[in-house]
Parts: C-alpha cells; sequence; structure tokens
C-alpha cells in the first residue's frame, strides 16, 4: 500500500472508530450563504468535537452525505476540522432532526 492509500485507510479507520464507539453525540444545522444547509453529527475526542457525519441539503434540494463510509466526492467532504459550537455558527438541534435528513 502506498503513502496515499494508507494514509486514506487511516482517516478512514480513525472516523469509524469514533462512529462505532462513540457514546455521546451532538447534532447541530448551519445555514450557509447559498441557502444550502448543513446537518453535522460530532463526538468529543481529545477535548474537541469532531465532525463524523455530514449531510448537505443545496438550495437546489441535493443532498450530499459524508461519513467514515464515503468521505468525498465531487461535490465536498467531510471536514476535517474539529467545530467550536461557541465559536462557529451553529444551531444544536434534536438527534432525530439530523437522522431524518440523514436517512432521507
Amino acid at each position: 500500500m502506498d503513502d496515499p492509500e494508507r494514509i486514506a485507510a487511516e482517516i478512514t479507520a480513525y472516523y469509524r472508530a469514533l462512529d462505532e464507539c462513540a457514546t455521546q453525540r451532538h447534532h447541530f444545522r448551519h445555514a450557509d450563504e447559498e441557502g444550502g444547509l448543513w446537518y453535522i453529527e460530532a463526538v468529543p475526542d481529545r477535548g474537541k468535537l469532531i465532525v463524523i457525519k455530514q449531510a448537505e441539503l443545496t438550495a437546489a434540494g441535493q443532498l450530499h452525505l459524508y461519513s467514515w463510509e464515503h468521505l468525498e466526492d465531487e461535490h465536498g467532504g467531510l471536514t476535517d476540522q474539529a467545530i467550536d459550537p461557541g465559536q462557529d455558527p451553529l444551531e444544536a438541534i434534536p438527534a432525530e432532526e439530523f437522522q431524518r435528513v440523514w436517512t432521507r
């Protein structure tokens, strides 16, 4: 396995482990400048909130889903930046609202 493949495998394994072992999950929504909505599921890891699932519902009604199972595509990808609800423009939402979008 060359370096890019190894790195991709390690990244996938990290997000998968966070998802499968999470005991606490946080859910947020964010409206972007283009009229799209972003839905985020994040878990704590080493004092930070790490996004493990991300759904983008575009203003045109397209839904793009990202997680350890699908990290990126031509439309975007799972953020690799920790989030800070106190600093980032995020609205806390119930888990059920996130799941409605995620399973749409």
